[in-house]
This record gives structure tokens, sequence and C-alpha cells, in this order.
């Protein structure tokens, strides 16, 4: 029989409380946290000083309105982490963390703003430099995987692939030579690949300081209607094909980086957007 010392506290936790410079912590009228980190999607205090790096400033730090926060950045992002990796209900949050419609209208309110994308995009140039890259890509490569909806997907936003005998949306990715998300767009099922590339292409060049040159792409991408999609923005869209008679799994050049992006994002997808994406604000999918 387990003791109550044994079921007390998850496995994993610790006595430590940990320290946190976020703004609120630094700006706002909050005590140190009390939560100890003991869930496996809880950063690291490394990688929160690389989050911590990164964060937008919030709109009410630089006198633009709205009222200091009330919760700990740090925790509420990992709020967030625990939802997304594990696919639960907002509702669902364990009681250790915030509140979890505070959480839930912390993570409308910054993808709202943009604060999310913005946040995102920082760790991904800094990311691209630390394995001795520029923090812009030249090139990236793109491709699409249809997922079943959730009965809770309107008709409306769903539709059946049936090439993949998929009933559900479409996720429609760009990412660079290390298989980073550079932009994601979500359709109905039943909108071709082809159809979505111009407005994804769109999307990622519609930033400033952006220098892709080069998109690899599977045959689905093909055509010269397409071509002239891709050219106006200044981008070359080159096709890699299977070899004839090959049967089977086989590793392709270049697009087995989307592939293996697309094998890891499977369950769901949280990817920093803008407002309109979808009815979150931002990115999600599945």
């Amino acid at each position: 029989m387990l003791s109550q010392s044994t079921i007390s506290e998850p496995v994993g936790a610790t006595s430590a409380t940990r320290a946190c410079d976020c703004y609120v912590h630094q700006f706002g009228a909050i005590g140190e946290s009390a939560r100890p980190a003991y869930y496996p999607t809880d950063m690291t205090d490394a990688e929160w000083a690389q989050v911590r790096a990164s964060m937008p400033v919030p709109a009410w730090l630089e006198g633009r309105g709205g009222r200091p926060e009330e919760h700990c950045h740090r925790e509420m992002i990992d709020a967030v982490r625990y939802v997304v990796d594990n696919g639960g209900k907002w509702r669902a949050i364990p009681a250790d963390f915030p509140w979890w419609r505070a959480v839930y209208d912390f993570f409308r309110r910054w993808c709202r703003h943009g604060y999310v994308r913005e946040l995102y995009q920082r760790l991904r140039r800094l990311e691209r430099q630390r394995q001795g890259r520029e923090a812009e890509p030249t090139a990236a490569v793109m491709d699409a995987q249809s997922v079943d909806g959730a009965d809770t997907v309107r008709a409306d936003s769903r539709g059946c692939d049936g090439a993949k005998l998929r009933d559900g949306r479409k996720r429609h990715v760009l990412t660079d030579t290390l298989g980073l998300l550079l932009e994601v767009t979500v359709t109905p099922a039943n909108v071709h690949d082809s159809k979505a590339a111009p407005e994804l292409i769109e999307a990622f060049m519609a930033e400033p300081g952006r220098m892709l040159k080069l998109v690899w792409a599977d045959s689905a991408y093909q055509g010269e209607a397409q071509a002239q999609a891709f050219a106006t923005h200044g981008v070359k869209v080159e096709i890699v094909r299977r070899s004839d008679g090959t049967r089977g799994f086989v590793v392709l050049a270049r697009r087995w980086v989307v592939e293996r992006t697309l094998c890891a994002t499977r369950r769901s997808v949280c990817i920093p957007g803008s407002a309109g994406r979808n009815s979150e604000g931002g990115f999600w999918a599945g």
C-alpha cells in the first residue's frame, strides 16, 4: 500500500522553489514562485534563460495600455507547454499552475498581439545562430500533412482528403534546412497542396528581413503557375523526385527534413502565428 508521503507529490517533484526574473516578478507586485519544477514539460533554468532573453516586452510595461499582470510568465508558459504536449483540456490544467482561465486568457492575449509569434521567431533565429547559420534562411523545404479532425471541428473548416483517407484539416508547413518551422497555414484537408503554397510563401515573405531564395518540395508543387507564384517573391521552387522504379519508404534528399518535422508534430502543433489563422489566433491543428 502506498503511504501518504508517497502520493503527496508527483513523481520527480522537488522541494526547492525556482527563482524567476520574468517581467512580472521584476516590475509587478508578486512574490517568488512557490511551485517546484516536476513536470517533464517544465522549462529548465537553462531553457528559461534563453526564453527570458527573447521575451517581448508587454504592452503594460511600455505604457501602451493594460494593467500589470498578476501571474509569473514562466509559470504561464510552462502551463501552456503542458497543455500542448499532453493534448489536454484547458480546464484540466493541474491545480499547482495558475487558474486555467488565467492561462487561457494569457495565451489568447499573447497570440492576439503577436507576442507568441515574436517569441518563437526570436528563439528560431537564436538557434540558427547557435548552429553557425545566418539568422534568416535562404533555403527552405515545404510539405503538407492531412490529419483527422475532432468532432468539434466545424464543417466549414474541414474536408476529406481522398488520397490519404483523412477527414479533417491539412497542415501546410515551411521549414528551414534544420527542420525548424518557418511558417504554417491550416486549411480543410481537401485543399490541394499547390493551392495553399502561394499563401504560405506570401505569409512568410511578408515580414521584413526575409532572405528566402529557394524552396525544395515534392511533385505536388510542380507546374508553371506554381513557379510564377513563387517567383513573385523572388523564390525558386525545386522539385525533389523519387527515382523511377523505387518502392516503399525511401529517404529523399532535402525532403526528409520537413518529413521529420511533420512526424514530430503529428499529434498536435502550436506554432505562433498571426490572428486570423484560426479561432485561437495562433496555429493550432489536430
